[in-house]
């Protein structure tokens, strides 16, 4: 089952995407109120759906041309809604993972970039035969609720930025329970829109380039995540594909178990404060930015993923600063 948020006629929405048609979910309006539902009753989203019922249905091209269609999942206070990722996932292919364990394993760890010695504790580590968790991955803060752009609006790039470029991930999408216990509710694909020019000068400045605005869905797909997954990620520029490319995830083409993901994102206390919201990009193998494109302001991204329904399609635009330098209030 997939499902989407909306705007309708002014309220909040869920809706079962049925072809092209919404089937509005009745009594409850989001999809947090849904999986809160869900734990407590100790039962699937799917089912609670099901018992609650349909509505009227409503057009789903008619939804995304009004630019009516919400992330998949939120929270009404947006400060408990957290963003993060992790990277150093990927692989592209079984051969370049292949190739990759032959070449790192001829360099000594103190020989390789931090980096790449993190990736080699990936492939070593990253998916552990046992019950015992593997090595942790890199990870990072992207943001609260507020940064998040809803499907079919435009990514604003800051006037600070050395670049916006795309970053086509499977994102993984949870709530916390009453009872501090993080559940998984589904998947999306995602944007997980970083600053590559600044990430380049130095890794001490990932950190800010995840600062980012970023965007996933339209759709959420329910239950388990498929071994493998196909996608493609194009970058529309005055309306021609100006860069496109295929790119491969799910756990057969990652160095990290799903699991292991979710066990060093949640291990941690402050991540477990019932009722938050929590938005994991999942990292990729694919980036224009790695084959020498660079992004514009006004072009447009298109990444979709087989069995994820309709594509994520967000353009960019200026943003308007917030804070300008030497502009400190005191008090």
């Amino acid at each position: 089952m997939r499902i989407v948020q909306f705007e309708l006629e002014g309220a909040r929405a869920v809706g079962v995407v049925d072809g092209a048609r919404l089937r509005r979910v009745n009594t409850l309006s989001t999809t947090r109120e849904i999986a809160l539902a869900a734990i407590a009753r100790r039962s699937t989203m799917e089912e609670v759906i099901q018992t609650l019922g349909y509505g009227e249905s409503h057009g789903y091209d008619q939804a995304q041309a009004e630019n009516r269609i919400l992330p998949p999942l939120d929270h009404p206070d947006p400060a408990h809604c957290l963003i993060a990722g992790t990277g150093l996932t990927h692989v592209a292919s079984a051969q370049a993972r292949s190739q990759m364990n032959t070449k790192l394993g001829e360099q000594a760890d103190a020989e390789l970039s931090d980096s790449m010695r993190v990736f080699k504790w990936g492939l070593a580590g990253g998916k552990p035969a046992d019950d015992r968790p593997g090595v942790q991955p890199e990870w990072f803060y992207k943001g609260n609720g507020n940064i998040l752009v809803r499907p079919g609006a435009p990514l604003p790039v800051p006037d600070f930025a050395d670049d916006m470029g795309e970053e086509p991930e499977l994102v993984g999408l949870y709530v916390v329970g009453e009872d501090a216990r993080p559940y998984r509710i589904g998947f999306a694909v995602g944007n997980e829109a970083t600053d590559h020019v600044m990430e380049k000068k130095t890794y001490l400045y990932l950190p800010h380039a995840k600062l980012r605005f970023c965007s996933f869905g339209p759709e959420l797909r329910l239950g388990a995540l498929p071994e493998a997954v196909e996608g493609r990620v194009a970058i529309h520029r005055q309306g021609e594909t100006a860069w496109e490319a295929p790119f491969a995830t799910g756990e057969a083409n990652m160095v990290h178990s799903l699991d292991n993901l979710e066990y060093h994102h949640f291990k941690y206390d402050q991540h477990l404060v019932p009722g938050d919201v929590h938005v994991q990009f999942m990292g990729t193998s694919v980036a224009s930015f790695g084959t020498g494109f660079q992004t514009r302001i006004g072009d447009e991204f298109h990444v979709e993923i087989a069995g994820f329904g309709r594509p994520l399609v967000n353009g960019t635009i200026p943003a308007t600063p917030a804070y300008a330098y030497g502009r400190m209030n005191s008090l």
